[in-house]
């Protein structure tokens, strides 16, 4: 089966430092095949057999044991990372490829305070929450979102997030597989 593999939180700001060409050794030396990265941010294109809990704990143990960090590691099938993008509420929005990010939540029944959510949101700035994902449109960018820099907060579970135009190239990338 093909695996995309969305690691949270490295190579961001100088920390968890993991070169991607390192990633893809370490997936092989999981045993996972034809591993492939998509930019430094962790995301993970491969073929595996197993299931999503049990591939998401092993490459983050490898890279706790090799690296010194742990990261979360959130397992989608491509028809999964296919069918959260079919379902973007946002697609015909401007510049939608920089714009429109969606979060994906570790925990499909997770629960979302979207009051505090709709408190915290600019006027020009639209989510949309499903099982598994949660849009966001965020025009003016999510660098100085209120939201965003709250978001965690707001979800009970473990979130990462890619922009529309991530999200489309790692599935064209999985489809390549």
């Amino acid at each position: 089966m093909i695996w995309i593999a969305l690691l949270r939180g490295i190579n961001v700001g100088g920390n968890n430092i993991l070169p991607m060409a390192d990633l893809r050794d370490l997936l092989a030396g999981l045993g996972y095949t034809d591993p492939k990265t998509y930019i430094q941010s962790g995301n993970c294109v491969f073929g595996a057999s197993g299931d999503a809990t049990s591939i998401s704990n092993a490459i983050s143990g490898a890279i706790d044991k090799q690296f010194g960090f742990a990261p979360s590691v959130l397992m989608l099938s491509a028809d999964e990372l296919s069918a959260a993008l079919d379902a973007n509420p946002y697609k015909d929005a401007d510049n939608a490829l920089k714009t429109v990010h969606l979060f994906f939540i570790s925990e499909p029944g997770a629960v979302i305070d979207t009051d505090r959510m709709n408190d915290l949101k600019a006027d020009s700035e639209h989510f949309t929450a499903s099982s598994g994902v949660l849009y966001l449109h965020a025009p003016d960018g999510v660098g100085r979102s209120k939201l965003v820099a709250k978001i965690d907060s707001c979800i009970n579970a473990p979130i990462t997030a890619r922009n529309l135009n991530s999200a489309t190239k790692i599935l064209a990338l999985a489809k390549t597989q």
